[in-house]
C-alpha cells in the first residue's frame, strides 16, 4: 500500500464502524471503582509488557494489581487474528446473568512502538469491531503519542505507552483511596 491507500483505507474502516453505531461503544463503559484485576494483551516478551508490570508492582501507594497475559502477536501479519483470539479467551471467563460478572476489570492492549507500517495490524475492521463491542473497558498503550491506530480510536481509553496504561491504572484508584478518606473525614466530622 502507498501511504494514500493506508489513509483511505483508514478512513472507510471509521466510516463503517460509525455507520454500525459501534465507534464510541467503549466509551460509554465505565472503569469500576477498585480495578485492579487486570487482564493484559501483549507479547510475553515485549519491553513493554515487563514495563507495564514493572510500574504497577512498584507504585508509590503499595497498591495490588493481579495481572493475567494473554499472549498475543503484536507486530506483523497475525496481529488481528492473535488479539481477536485473546480477547474470545478473556469472554470466554465472563458469565453473563445480570450484571455481568468477570474474573477481570479491564483489559489493557499494550505494545511498545515501532515504525508506521508495524501499526497497521491494529487498522483492521474485523479487530476494531471486537474491541469497540468488547463488555469490559479496554485500555490501549500501543506505540508512542505519534501512533493512533483505529485500534486506540475505539478504545475506552488510549494512551501513549505500556506504562502510561499502568501509570492511569494506579492514579485511577489513587483517586478512589483519596475520596474514601475524604469521605470517613467527612462522617468523622458530621
Amino acid at each position: 500500500y502507498t501511504l494514500g491507500d493506508m489513509a483511505r483505507k483508514r478512513q472507510e474502516i471509521i466510516r463503517t464502524l460509525k455507520e454500525e453505531g459501534v465507534f464510541d461503544l467503549q466509551k460509554e463503559l465505565q472503569l469500576p471503582l477498585f480495578c485492579q484485576r487486570i487482564a493484559v494483551i501483549s507479547s510475553e516478551t515485549a519491553a513493554g509488557y515487563g514495563d507495564f508490570c514493572n510500574q504497577l508492582a512498584d507504585n508509590p501507594y503499595g497498591f495490588k494489581f493481579c495481572t493475567h497475559l494473554f499472549p498475543a502477536i503484536m507486530q506483523g501479519e497475525g496481529v488481528e487474528q492473535s488479539i481477536i483470539a485473546a480477547l474470545e479467551r478473556i469472554y470466554s471467563l465472563t458469565s453473563y446473568p445480570s450484571p455481568p460478572t468477570s474474573d477481570f476489570d479491564c483489559v489493557v492492549i499494550i505494545r511498545g512502538g515501532g515504525a508506521t507500517s508495524d501499526m497497521s495490524g491494529f487498522d483492521t475492521l474485523a479487530l476494531a469491531e471486537n474491541v469497540a463491542n468488547f463488555p469490559l473497558p479496554i485500555i490501549t498503550g500501543i506505540g508512542h503519542d505519534r501512533d493512533e491506530s483505529i485500534l486506540d480510536m475505539v478504545s475506552h481509553i488510549r494512551v501513549k505507552t505500556p506504562t502510561a496504561a499502568a501509570s492511569l491504572l494506579i492514579d485511577h484508584l489513587k483517586t478512589v483511596l483519596d475520596t474514601i478518606n475524604e469521605s470517613q473525614i467527612r462522617l468523622t466530622r458530621y
